[in-house]
């Protein structure tokens, strides 16, 4: 679609503000020193957004119980003050760190999380929330008896401008009565990391066996159920799922191919969500459909497609703004959602994270959601391992 006419379209469609309110500067009050809980990929990626933030955050302590990560760290290091420690409880104790980021395997999440709370700490939680239902439950009791430590989970879609874009149109109507979404992320790799020596093969590779990891569902698809929780306010009614190690047989547990239905039946919709590890042709796909048109989404683009009896709508001449017909050349183009340049995910989040510590408030994305969306991953992986439809336990 021309630029002119995208403007005019946008004025049509009459849709919120895609900058979401957080991230507008406000006063800053303090630094808060941070420690990393778990040096691997995702929790030095953590430590690269923090370095962002400089004004915000300083991270003072890692943790990290592999050798091989704690010289890695220390070679990437510039601040020779970051104290290493390879013991949560120490860090958890340790009176230079007001803020824990918890990057560890799924299955330690719920202990060191309850470590980090009674020691006074603020928690940065990665998804999935826990491991299990029952820790999900037992992780919000927790919270609330200690109401004044905030816990963030690492749902990056509700801080995204792009996915606040794609809510505000679910909630204005404009996709009309949504029924169907299709969510698919695939790739054609084995997931495998390498490992410098082979008694180190379960702590590398976690997400392999199912003592520690949710598999393909907690890891990809967890992102796109929750943004579903979230844009309609909603949790599932029942889920059922079907997969296999269908491709590598190399001793893994988790399935290297899922597909799982869901259905939330006060919204009448119907969520399929599916992932690979043998395909990479379509890659990240997230659609969602409704009567009057279906929005496309990849990580950090998207369009809206109207149907063709509602592109008839919007071309119509608004006689009380005086606007003028828009010219779409082609339907099949559609209306890019968001033109700006975006930031990753997680710069959106810690700058919430920030808000909510400094005026004691929830998160976009807490403890509650959060755990929300991990009944639903655990549930999922209950069905794709014995088979049965799961009714749901929240």
């Amino acid at each position: 679609m021309k630029r002119r006419n995208f403007i005019k379209a946008g004025a049509i469609l009459g849709v919120g503000a895609a900058i979401p309110a957080f991230s507008i500067h406000h006063h800053l009050n303090r630094q808060y020193k941070v420690g990393i809980l778990g040096y691997g990929d995702r929790g030095s990626g953590l430590h690269s957004v923090l370095a962002q933030m400089p004004e915000k955050y300083k991270v003072t302590a890692i943790c990290e119980t592999l050798d091989f990560r704690i010289q890695n760290a220390r070679k990437t290091m510039l601040d020779s003050d970051v104290k290493v420690f390879k013991d949560h409880r120490e860090m958890a104790a340790y009176k230079g760190v007001d803020i824990i980021f918890i990057a560890t395997p799924l299955s330690m999440h719920f202990d060191h999380a309850k470590t980090a709370l009674q020691a006074g700490k603020h928690i940065y939680l990665e998804k999935a929330m826990t491991h299990t239902i029952e820790e999900a439950k037992a992780l919000q009791e927790l919270h609330r008896q200690f109401p004044k430590q905030t816990i963030q989970v690492g749902h990056q879609y509700r801080y995204s401008p792009l996915y606040f874009k794609v809510k505000d149109y679910i909630q204005s109507g404009y996709l009309g009565k949504v029924t169907q979404i299709e969510s698919r992320w695939d790739r054609n790799h084995n997931w495998r990391r390498h490992v410098p020596s082979p008694e180190l093969e379960r702590q590398i590779n976690w997400r392999m066996y199912e003592e520690y990891s949710g598999g393909l569902v907690a890891e990809l698809l967890s992102h796109q159920m929750d943004f579903v929780h979230w844009a309609f306010d909603t949790v599932p009614t029942n889920i059922f799922g079907t997969g296999g190690i269908d491709h590598f047989k190399d001793g893994r547990e988790t399935f290297d191919n899922v597909q799982v239905v869901v259905r939330y039946e006060e919204e009448g919709i119907i969520g399929n969500y599916g992932a690979t590890c043998s395909n990479q042709y379509e890659g990240y796909i997230f659609k969602i459909k409704g009567s009057k048109g279906t929005i496309s989404l990849l990580t950090n683009d998207g369009y809206f497609y109207p149907e063709p009896d509602h592109l008839k709508e919007l071309q119509q001449i608004d006689g009380v703004s005086g606007a003028t017909k828009i010219e779409w050349s082609n339907n099949k183009e559609g209306i890019k959602l968001l033109n700006e340049p975006l930031k990753d995910g997680t710069y959106y989040a810690l700058e919430d994270f920030y808000k909510s510590i400094e005026k004691s408030t929830e998160p976009y994305s807490n403890v509650f959601n959060g755990g929300n969306t991990s009944i639903a991953v655990a549930m999922a992986n209950e069905s794709l391992k014995t088979g049965v439809l799961q009714k749901w336990q929240g």
